[in-house]
């Protein structure tokens, strides 16, 4: 009986091991953080439980306050902390620039915590008002991350073409044999590994940058900086510390421009390097899967096929069709859009894929309105970093695994 996509072989199957496993590995990679934290954290939060006993002891006995009243008071202070008010001297929250600054921290989705609507119509318009902006901003995101894999492209493709070349495998003559060098380099992919290093050096350097700014406006320590830096730079944004909150500063107009390309620059190249790292723990997966042979065993006549983006072994990688740069259309490779070489990434599969991704999901959308869905038989596929980046090529690539299933 011919295997099909319900067997246990099948890729249906196979993303669900995958999810599982990752769901379990996250599920232990959580008990294990909450371990360290608590072991790191905990008695510290105890003995500062304690001060804090002796000191209200102390306070009260000194200027004898009762007790219930001091307490009423301080919650009173805990109110009005919340709505902004310190016992230092801050710069407005809710005035033009402190309102820019919020909503800076909204739609970039960090969310510090240090400012937050009051008013009952401040917090329905920022339900539509993050909606669309977060959407747009996390385009943003997905847009910069296309653009900074082309760059990184073409840098690597440049230093591989000139290492081709000073070991004679190209002519060096460029108008010469062009045709065969082009054939050359057509099928040559940057190593994902690659460019995880260089956007983590990226994210590096412009963090020590910023920590270095903030070190010495702020008053910070630097390691204190730099924990801004990845809070901040990861959207985790827990608001125990935050950049530009003073009234003043010295050259205060060139501080916040640089604060905010700083804040900009670092989110981009986190969340760039974000999903390359996810690329790298579905190859992990991939090889975990492997190595616990969760593949098929009731289709003794079925070839081992490698798993999307899996580390393979060089003779069991299949070579997949070239698609251009210049082209709109996504051929579909010779094992069903399923990319064979693991560890290499396709850049000119991910940029054409990403210049399809919205026009076909516009498509589906409309034929779908329109009563006419799109024939089952005419799918791309797109895997990897070939369904695009982040949200949308996770849609992508699900919308195009399901039509095939069917």
């Amino acid at each position: 009986m011919a295997c099909r996509g319900a067997c246990c072989c099948g890729p249906a199957n196979e993303d669900n091991a995958r999810f599982i496993m990752l769901l379990l590995l996250i599920i232990i990679y959580l008990l294990c953080g909450a371990a360290v934290f608590s072991a790191l954290e905990h008695p510290k939060e105890k003995q500062a439980k304690e001060r804090w006993a002796q000191r209200f002891e102390l306070f009260s006995q000194k200027y004898n306050l009762n007790k219930s009243d001091l307490e009423k008071f301080l919650r009173h202070y805990e109110e009005a902390n919340i709505a902004g008010i310190r016992v230092d001297t801050l710069r407005p929250r809710w005035d033009f620039t402190g309102a820019f600054y919020f909503v800076g921290t909204v739609v970039s989705t960090i969310g510090f915590g240090m400012t937050t609507p009051a008013t009952v119509g401040g917090k329905i318009f920022l339900i539509f008002y993050g909606l669309i902006g977060c959407a747009a901003t996390i385009l943003f995101f997905n847009l910069f991350l296309e653009r900074i894999i082309t760059v990184l492209a073409f840098v690597l493709k440049s230093c591989y073409e000139v290492q081709r070349r000073r070991k004679g495998v190209l002519p060096h003559d460029s108008r010469r044999d062009s045709s065969n060098a082009r054939l050359d380099l057509a099928g040559w992919k940057p190593s994902v590994y690659c460019v995880m290093l260089i956007l983590c050096m990226a994210a590096m350097i412009i963090s020590c940058c910023a920590s270095a700014m903030y070190s010495s406006i702020e008053g910070w320590g630097y390691l204190d900086s730099l924990y801004f830096c990845f809070v901040a730079f990861s959207t985790i944004g827990f608001g125990d510390m935050v950049s530009s909150q003073r009234a003043r500063y010295e050259n205060q107009t060139i501080y916040r421009i640089a604060n905010f390309f700083f804040i900009l620059m670092g989110v981009c190249c986190i969340y760039s390097l974000f999903n390359v790292i996810s690329i790298v723990i579905k190859q992990v997966l991939n090889w975990l899967l492997k190595k616990l042979k969760i593949h098929c065993r009731h289709c003794p006549g079925r070839p081992l096929r490698p798993r999307r983006n899996a580390v393979m072994p060089g003779h069991l990688r299949t070579r997949v069709r070239n698609i251009s740069i210049d082209t709109d259309a996504v051929n579909d490779s010779e094992t069903d859009g399923r990319r064979m070489s693991g560890e290499m990434i396709s850049m000119r599969d991910f940029l054409a894929a990403n210049k399809v991704n919205l026009a076909i999901m516009q498509k589906q959308l409309s034929e779908t309105a329109n009563g006419h869905p799109r024939p089952c038989g005419s799918t791309n596929r797109h895997n990897g970093f070939s369904g695009g980046v982040g949200a949308l090529g996770i849609m992508n690539n699900r919308l195009a695994e399901t039509s095939a299933d069917r």
